[in-house]
């Protein structure tokens, strides 16, 4: 598996979207192209540094996903981790 894969959950490290989790949906050498589904839709990607953001080792399919696919993706994200830090 290679470092950086479409589908990998990103949270960026840097500038003024910080500590924010994106969905992967694109890369190239140098830069990925990361959606959350509201400000970064999937007709406005969000251009962004590879060493900019801490990769979170999650897949998800994203072939045909929409923007409410791209919430849903975080949104179950944030509830998981929301409950793992509240049971520990």
């Amino acid at each position: 598996m290679d470092r950086w894969e479409k589908g990998m959950l990103a949270k960026s490290m840097a500038g003024h979207d910080r500590d924010r989790i994106y969905v992967i949906m694109d890369l190239d050498e140098i830069y990925l192209y990361l959606a959350d589904g509201n400000i970064s839709t999937l007709d406005r990607l969000k251009k962004k540094k590879k060493k900019h953001v801490q990769l979170i080792r999650k897949v998800y399919d994203t072939d045909a996903a929409d923007d409410a696919a791209v919430r849903r993706i975080l949104k179950q994200y944030r509830k998981r981790e929301t409950g793992k830090k509240e049971h520990q």
